[in-house]
């Protein structure tokens, strides 16, 4: 801000400078899905945080405003890729009683901690070239790891590359102990899987049938009003009373048992009550803000807190529950799409936050209702609690008038489902 005056007539420049960084995120969803669909989840994955990393340093060097935003919608096109890319991998790979516990205390929490140790590196360096450097630097610990992380054996299977998706499956085992039969699939189930993997997929799938449709548009509802209310609620901190980077520091730490309580409660109630009733408690929380006397700021601080936790269980539970509401064959597109939702909700939060020098209530109260409206969108989903993950389209055939149906009721339900059932300890 101070070193290129973007202040007065050109305050408007520092939002904007966010919202190109979530347009870019925008654009990597929408690219990324559909690669990892086609050509594999791992190699999108270290593919998109390699971009992330390179841009982030590039953009230590910027010379001006408009090369820094430039920089700033590429960086964003490999942020929030990776990150899916990892999410759909570690679902596919893991188990049911390990898939929750990886994408809550695995991902979320790991996220959260990253997050908590920014301000404190923030409040030391008050470069922000030194800053952003720093911050780029553990990216390049993915390199090392390459050959420690095996690609999906799901992806792989309805690829045709039988034998890949074997060697994994049998290293699982071993690696679990467990001792598999000589022979995983049959000349039959061979042909099947060799019949499906000529077969590819286009975004176009994600709505058409009746019944994808639904979910795809609700679930884009959901996940963009979602999105608008977490950015909003985090961006919205050095708004706050106090200092800056302590509120910073509250509003990540919030994080680590808000993820932590979403794990408990994944374990005991379905994703769509407990998604539904974690928005309707964020949207309340919202409203009841604008109650608070001025002269309370520590009680609107907290409220804004409490608020903050709801929203981040809520994000959690989505992205578990959009992994399996949508098959292995458009799984990650299915997610990049609804990741794209978000980032249409990201483009929009620093608005939202900027409308607070008009009237510090209004974000709240503008949040508060879409958070309400997204909490009865969820209700009219299916409960996918207990089932395995669908493998194709077909499969969700079987949902009608939003009613789920186990998918384990299919006579075709895929062999690979019960090698992931049994190899549940990994």
């Amino acid at each position: 801000v101070s070193e290129w005056d973007l202040v007065c007539n050109n305050d408007w420049k520092g939002p904007f400078s966010m919202s190109v960084f979530f347009l870019g995120v925008l654009v990597g969803t929408f690219i990324a899905g559909q690669l990892s669909d086609r050509f594999g989840r791992k190699s999108v994955w270290f593919g998109t945080m390699a971009v992330q990393t390179g841009f982030s340093m590039i953009q230590v060097f910027s010379p001006n405003w408009e090369i820094f935003c430039l920089l700033n919608f590429f960086v964003g096109i490999g942020q929030i890729s990776n990150y899916v890319a990892a999410f759909v991998i570690g679902s596919e790979v893991l188990g049911k009683s390990v898939r929750v516990v990886y994408s809550t205390l695995g991902l979320c929490i790991s996220y959260a901690i990253g997050y908590m140790f920014l301000p404190f590196i923030a409040y030391f360096i008050r470069s922000w070239r030194m800053l952003l450097f720093i911050l780029s630097l553990p990216g390049l610990l993915y390199i090392p790891l390459w050959r420690l992380v095996p690609e999906s054996p799901r992806w792989l299977l309805h690829k045709g590359r039988i034998q890949e998706a074997e060697a994994i499956i049998h290293h699982i085992a071993k690696k679990n102990g467990i001792t598999p039969p000589p022979v995983l699939f049959n000349d039959l189930e061979l042909e099947e899987m060799k019949a499906k993997s000529v077969i590819s997929h286009t975004i176009i799938h994600l709505v058409k049938t009746s019944n994808i449709r639904a979910i795809t548009i609700i679930n884009f509802l959901v996940w963009m009003i979602l999105s608008i209310e977490y950015y909003g609620l985090s961006l919205s901190t050095p708004n706050l009373n106090g200092n800056a980077y302590l509120n910073c520091f509250f509003s990540a730490a919030i994080e680590v048992p808000a993820y932590t309580a979403t794990w408990l409660l994944l374990q005991r109630l379905g994703r769509r009550f407990s998604l539904s009733g974690a928005l309707f408690l964020g949207g309340g929380v919202l409203f009841f803000i604008q109650l608070v006397p001025s002269d309370l700021s520590a009680l609107t601080t907290t409220l804004v807190m409490v608020g903050k936790f709801v929203i981040t269980s809520a994000f959690s539970i989505v992205y578990v529950y959009t992994a399996e509401l949508y098959p292995t064959v458009v799984r990650n597109m299915g997610v990049g799409v609804s990741t794209m939702a978000s980032r249409t909700g990201s483009i929009i939060s620093p608005y939202f936050v900027y409308l607070g020098a008009y009237n510090e209530l209004l974000p709240f109260i503008l949040m508060g209702g879409l958070t309400i409206l997204s909490a009865v969108l969820v209700l009219f989903l299916p409960e996918t609690i207990n089932n395995s993950l669908l493998e194709t389209i077909d499969q969700m055939q079987d949902i009608k008038c939003f009613k789920f149906r186990t998918p384990g009721s299919n006579q075709n339900h895929s062999v690979q489902n019960e090698m992931g059932e049994k190899s549940d300890g990994h």
